[in-house]
């Protein structure tokens, strides 16, 4: 089965005033939905845009993997377990919030910021947090979560070129730029996917993600 839900119709957060623009996958905030609180291991895919100088004030996190992936510009990050870095386009960072950590996330940049955070559940809670971050993520090696039974895709398609689904009991697809259209699978997927749009597959369907135009699209693999 195939769902797929379009960039209009994610829940509006953050605080333009501040320089804040949210755009949340699922249940969050303010905006609760009880039929939408996960996918899999998925709790949140959350699109967020910082204007030059504004950020996240410090804040906690527990008991969540949490994967970022920048769009464009760069995010700034640092946490209570000492790390200090600089995340660009391309770049994966993982926090492992465990059993508690808090975080302050900036455009220190000149530019605006784009990324798009994901937050997945483990399997065991608590356990001391963990850091990560790979530099230039290329398509063919995914990033293994193990703590959440996840692998993250990223695939950059070229016009015409086709990317099966990953074999997995749970699929999460979300088009970061470009244009994709999905062939196969049960489900009605409508015209094809942009930016901000995203498809859920589930049942064992292993549908293809056929790009219109050149593409980036990030595809989660999940055991549940």
């Amino acid at each position: 089965m195939i769902l797929v839900t379009r960039a209009a119709d994610r829940y509006p957060g953050g605080n333009p005033a501040e320089g804040i623009e949210s755009r949340h996958a699922f249940s969050f905030g303010r905006f609760y939905d009880p039929d939408n609180l996960r996918f899999g291991a998925l709790l949140a895919c959350n699109e967020e845009r910082l204007a030059a100088g504004a950020g996240f004030a410090e804040h906690p996190h527990s008991n969540t993997e949490i994967v970022t992936w920048v769009v464009e510009g760069e995010l700034t990050h640092r946490d209570s377990a000492g790390h200090a870095t600089v995340v660009r386009a391309g770049d994966v960072q993982r926090l492992g919030s465990a059993s508690g950590v808090r975080h302050v996330e900036r455009n220190d940049g000149p530019h605006p910021l784009v990324f798009v955070q994901m937050w997945l559940a483990p399997r065991e809670p608590g356990g001391e947090p963990a850091y990560e971050i790979v530099r230039a993520l290329p398509d063919t090696t995914p990033y293994a979560l193990p703590a959440a039974g996840a692998l993250l895709h990223v695939r950059r398609p070229a016009a015409g070129e086709r990317v099966a689904a990953p074999a997995a009991p749970f699929v999460y697809a979300h088009v970061v730029r470009g244009a994709v259209r999905i062939e196969g699978g049960a489900g009605s997927t409508g015209g094809p996917l942009g930016p901000g749009d995203s498809a859920r597959v589930t049942g064992g369907e292993r549908p293809e993600f056929v790009a219109e135009a050149a593409s980036e699209v990030l595809l989660w693999a999940m055991e549940g």
